[in-house]
C-alpha cells in the first residue's frame, strides 16, 4: 500500500467518524424534539381537560339554573 493510498485511507476513517458522531448528535436532537413535542401537547390536553373538570360543576349550576327559569317563565306566560 503506497503512501498516498494510506493518507487517503486514514481521511476516509476519519470523515467516518466524524460522520457517526454527527448522526448520533442528530438522532439525540431527533429523540429529545419529539420528547418536548409529546410534553407540550399532553400539557395542552391535560390543562384542557382539568379546566374542564374545574369549570364542569359551574356550568351544570348554570344549565340547571336557566332550565329552571325557562320552566318558571313557561308557567308565568301559561
Amino acid at each position: 500500500m503506497s503512501p498516498e493510498e494510506k493518507e487517503l485511507l486514514k481521511r476516509s476513517v476519519s470523515l467516518a467518524e466524524e460522520n457517526n458522531k454527527m448522526l448520533h448528535s442528530m438522532r439525540r436532537s431527533q429523540r429529545v424534539s419529539q420528547f418536548m413535542s409529546f410534553l407540550y401537547w399532553a400539557l395542552i390536553i391535560g390543562s384542557a381537560v382539568g379546566a374542564y373538570v374545574l369549570i364542569q360543576p359551574y356550568v351544570d349550576q348554570v344549565v340547571e339554573t336557566y332550565g329552571s327559569f325557562s320552566s318558571a317563565l313557561k308557567n308565568f306566560t301559561r
